[in-house]
């Protein structure tokens, strides 16, 4: 994630190194002994993409998760760091690192608090890379991407980039209080993972995971995981209602402008004009499908892209409709 020439591009960007030993604390619990640089970052460019890393405490954005790991175990992150492919960790092209998120799969309902150390992922129709052990939790290791909701976590957020800055870690109430799950190192740092799920010799364990019951009316696999996790590393269950994935071929302030572009991609894929409204602004998103599986999205939107669209995206959103940024 952290390339030789993604670090090139990012050299302007405001650091300060702090060298964490011992563990930390956060939001009242134990945090991981790795707390890099503190990184925001200029814009950069990407394969013909530019991203815009900022600070943005009402970050919230559903769309495709992948997952990397051994490829990059041991290798730096963009904040300096050391990549662990058995930490919950995550890479985000523009938050700033480090950030606390929370991801919702949109598939099976669980979520899990994740510290972003990395920039990536930069292949088209991916929203955020998790690490193998964050994947394992979340329940799409195998399967290799899911649908999933991110969202900052804003209080633990400013706390983890204070301490990433030398800072006194500004206070949180009582209320806001609760396990960051970070980087919990698993006790399996030896096994090789290229053939298999994290396992103690060899064999399937039971992973010590906290599951939130899901509501009466719900039914939700909580199936064990492969592996032993610690105890920090909290896994809830929520309910989801079915999503569909689509591609946003761009968003205007203008309707006749998405009209326009509708029009231009009318014999791709079926499509609509969404309205939705933003800070006061009313914005009008053309979108295309829906689409089953996520190759179906893929080629799609390289398709789009190939008309001169390179801002499109893959989104998920409600069958009905909905808002998948409420959890579908």
């Amino acid at each position: 994630m952290a390339a030789a020439a993604l670090g090139i591009l990012l050299a302007g960007c405001a650091e300060t190194q702090l060298a964490v030993h011992g563990v930390k604390r956060l939001g009242g619990q134990s945090q991981p002994t790795q707390i890099g640089n503190y990184k925001i970052g200029n814009p950069y460019e990407i394969a013909g993409q530019w991203y815009y890393p900022a600070v943005d405490y009402e970050y919230s954005e559903t769309g495709i998760a992948s997952w990397y790991g051994p490829k990059f175990h041991g290798k730096k992150t963009a904040n300096g760091e050391i990549f662990d492919q058995y930490e919950v960790s995550a890479a985000h092209r523009t938050l700033p690192l480090p950030s606390i998120v929370r991801v919702t799969n949109l598939e099976n309902g669980k979520s899990i608090k994740v510290r972003v150390n990395d920039r990536g992922p930069f292949a088209h129709g991916r929203i955020i890379d998790m690490s193998r052990r964050a994947a394992q939790l979340l329940g799409f290791e195998r399967k290799g991407t899911a649908k999933v909701l991110v969202e900052v976590v804003e209080a633990e957020s400013r706390q983890i980039a204070a301490i990433a800055q030398g800072k006194a870690a500004p206070k949180v109430s009582v209320a806001e209080q609760s396990t960051v799950s970070a980087a919990p190192r698993d006790v399996v740092e030896t096994v090789r993972l290229d053939d298999g799920p994290i396992a103690d010799s060899g064999e399937p364990t039971t992973s010590r995971i906290k599951l939130t019951p899901p509501s009466a009316n719900t039914s939700v696999e909580s199936a064990p995981l492969d592996g032993v996790v610690e105890e920090a590393a909290i896994v809830e269950v929520t309910p989801v209602a079915t999503s569909s994935i689509y591609v946003q071929a761009g968003a205007f302030s203008i309707y006749d402008n998405a009209l326009n572009l509708r029009n231009r991609l009318y014999d791709l894929a079926p499509s609509k004009i969404e309205p939705i409204e933003v800070k006061g602004t009313t914005f009008y998103r053309v979108r295309l499908g829906p689409l089953e599986t996520v190759p179906e999205a893929d080629i799609l939107l390289e398709r789009v892209i190939a008309t001169g669209q390179n801002g499109a995206k893959v989104v998920v959103e409600c069958a009905d409709g909905g808002s998948a940024t409420s959890g579908c």
